[in-house]
């Protein structure tokens, strides 16, 4: 498949099973949202060493957060419940709990539910208050600034982690600079994140490796320096390859978030210096969830 000059390879992206939840965070400016929502989010780019993969999902406006102040959404990911309610408390009170004026909502409706502010009311040193609005709980913890506010409980829900593709470039700067555009049109669909920085990865990776501490080491088929010594997938015009790697609450929200950051790309044309854009699949090791791009782009012009 060409799309503007530029090849969509036969290909798919090997995704994985997730736990999600949703954080409604607010403060009294979106400044002060977004300074609890990076915290929060910091060292969650991968499961392979973070834990857990988070991202800010977007902005909410005051008609769009519980307490009618600006907002910003938030995504966790994580392999498993147990990690998933771990990392959110910790978070919570690390991040959220600290940040002036911030409070916290639940953001996800579902049958799971884990704690977001119900250990994190201890806090209060039994000054804590709590009100019970709707058959919703919140808490109201005394801290030095006035109070945190927070709903007890939020959703856990089923998840995809691991959606992605590669953009194959001439150079690293043209590779980079393609890679922000589909970053940027991606930003505005719901539902997913892109949980590396700036939500491009430079160190895609593979299953297992020759070191038996490692279970997962650099992808060298698409490594541009090692092009003479490896089963290399790369042609001698691609100096450089960048990944967005894309987690979701279901299959379609990262489908679409790939067909709309590859459309961006390819809009580009020929001069962005992208010839090919591919994906890491490894050979059903991974996870059961595949994302074929010649089917997602033929989807999209459906």
């Amino acid at each position: 498949m060409i799309i503007n000059n530029i090849q969509i390879d036969d290909t798919f992206a090997e995704a994985f099973n997730m736990r999600a939840t949703r954080v409604i965070l607010t403060a009294q400016n979106l400044k002060w949202a977004y300074h609890a929502a990076n915290a929060m989010t910091g060292f969650a780019t991968s499961v392979i060493g973070c834990g857990v993969e988070a991202g800010i999902e977007g902005e909410l406006g005051e008609t769009e957060t519980p307490d009618g102040r600006p907002g910003v959404s938030v995504l966790l990911f994580a392999m498993g419940s147990k990690v998933l309610m771990q990392q959110l408390e910790t978070r919570m009170g690390q991040c959220v709990l600290t940040c002036p004026t911030a409070a916290a909502f639940a953001g996800i409706n579902s049958e799971d539910q884990i704690n977001l502010g119900k250990n994190l009311r201890f806090f209060g040193d039994g000054f804590q208050t709590s009100k019970l609005i709707t058959d919703k709980r919140y808490w109201r913890v005394p801290v030095m600034d006035g109070e945190f506010l927070c709903e007890e409980t939020t959703g856990m829900v089923r998840a995809i982690g691991g959606g992605n593709f590669l953009i194959l470039a001439t150079s690293q700067s043209l590779a980079l600079a393609a890679a922000e555009v589909a970053i940027e049109a991606m930003k505005k669909i719901p539902n997913v994140i892109m949980p590396f920085p700036g939500g491009v990865v430079r160190s895609g990776s593979k299953v297992g490796s020759k070191y038996k501490t490692m279970f997962a080491s650099t992808n060298d088929a698409f490594c541009p320096t090692l092009k003479g010594v490896t089963d290399s997938e790369l042609s001698a015009e691609i100096e450089s390859v960048m990944e967005i790697v894309i987690d979701g609450l279901c299959f379609d929200d990262i489908a679409n978030a790939m067909r709309v950051g590859i459309t961006a790309i390819c809009q580009l044309g020929e001069s962005s210096g992208v010839k090919r854009i591919s994906a890491g699949n490894y050979g059903g090791k991974l996870g059961p969830h595949h994302f074929k791009l010649q089917e997602i782009m033929q989807a999209g012009n459906a």
